[in-house]
């Protein structure tokens, strides 16, 4: 029943959005304000990129030349996070302008979004709206779920969220091997040539809080209401087996990690307690490319040791979103801890932060943060905020 249930719910939805459309119109946007695709001005971008071929746990993408030829310029990927598209239509507005502005002016290969953007009440209206905006820009782009677009680890709303955007033809994003946590575990491959693997792209679903029935199978000595979830045991040795077996097909897997929910080893990198100033120190423990710390990291107080995993696997960075102002990146031991610059005015920020920071907004730390794989595989990383595009 429920590919059934879906289909109509969808076409539904999407009759309703050709409904909506000459009500805004003729309003001139005072009645139907949810209607963002209708309200953002949205350009094509275009993209260089192509499938390569794709299953139903990864997608193999590689840029060509207009020849025909593969490309070895340097991959771009601009990673978005914590948009939080609510009921406010005017902040939804700003969000998603200022992402589309940064869309724009970087021209990246690839756009990642890290959970936590499509929040609002009408979250499956949203999300099929969202997708039609990404497909007009016209780039390819995957999404990875936070902890606020769902309330459940595999219900139908989930489903039907991830399905909405899934269908569209520049999302690579997959709903993975069913027997492992959530929704969204899955993997793009970079490709320099058909026999050469750039890079690989691991995206996880980190789920929401600590819940059964995983706490008493993984023997997670916390309860359900002690903190946000961890990466569980089994979407690890996922994740370690695909590596392995990328690394006997291509000779090398260099591999990078997206989720919403930091994992505990980004509370290595600062002091735990603040500073008079609001901010933490460093701890010395890592090498810190930029930004600052301002909130407690939220991970999980349990560590399921996906680090370990990472170094094992030759991981070479991990971003995370989740904690709106903190914008780090900072190497520990030998991996990127990274921050993707929160997105969204619909939701805490250095305007009203924990009712310490009233910063000026040409100091907020919203923005996208810009990735540039090389042809061998190293990366560069780079704050892009939206205060560049503040008149």
């Amino acid at each position: 029943m429920r590919p059934v249930r879906t289909f109509l719910q969808q076409n539904a939805i999407r009759f309703w959005l050709k409904v909506e459309k000459p009500v805004y119109d003729l309003s001139k946007g005072k009645l139907m304000r949810g209607l963002f695709t209708s309200s953002l001005n949205i350009p094509y971008v275009g993209s260089d990129v192509k499938i390569i071929k794709e299953n139903d746990t990864s997608a193999f993408i590689a840029k060509f030349n207009k020849d025909g030829t593969y490309s070895t310029e340097n991959f771009k990927i601009l990673t978005f996070t914590d948009l939080h598209m609510d009921e406010d239509y005017d902040l939804n507005d700003k969000t998603l302008q200022l992402m589309i502005d940064n869309i724009v002016k970087e021209k990246p290969d690839l756009v990642i979004f890290t959970g936590d953007c499509i929040c609002g009440k009408f979250q499956q209206i949203d999300a099929i709206q969202f997708g039609q905006m990404m497909e007009k820009l016209g780039v390819y782009w995957a999404y990875v779920f936070g902890n606020h677009e769902a309330r459940a680890e595999k219900e139908y709303f989930k489903y039907l969220i991830f399905k909405s955007l899934t269908d569209f033809p520049h999302c690579l994003s997959k709903f993975g091997d069913p027997d492992l946590f959530g929704y969204g575990n899955f993997i793009i491959n970079i490709m320099n040539s058909e026999t050469e693997l750039r890079q690989s792209l691991v995206l996880l679903d980190s789920g929401r809080d600590m819940c059964e029935p995983h706490l008493s199978r993984d023997n997670v000595p916390f309860t359900k209401d002690d903190g946000y979830d961890y990466i569980k045991p089994g979407q690890i040795e996922w994740y370690k087996k695909e590596i392995t077996a990328l690394k006997a097909t291509y000779g090398n897997a260099i591999s990078m990690l997206y989720m919403h929910i930091p994992i505990p080893e980004y509370k290595e990198v600062f002091k735990p307690e603040k500073e008079p100033d609001g901010s933490f120190a460093p701890s010395g423990k890592a090498e810190v490319l930029y930004g600052v710390q301002y909130e407690s990291i939220g991970c999980a107080p349990y560590n399921s040791h996906l680090f370990d995993a990472m170094k094992e696997m030759g991981a070479q960075a991990i971003f995370a979103g989740h904690d709106h102002v903190n914008d780090w990146a900072a190497k520990y031991e030998g991996i990127w801890l990274v921050y993707t610059q929160s997105g969204g005015y619909n939701c805490y920020g250095m305007g009203d932060y924990n009712n310490t920071f009233y910063w000026d907004e040409k100091d907020w730390l919203q923005g996208s943060t810009l990735t540039t794989i090389k042809p061998d595989g190293s990366i560069t990383l780079e704050q892009k905020k939206n205060s560049r595009f503040l008149k």
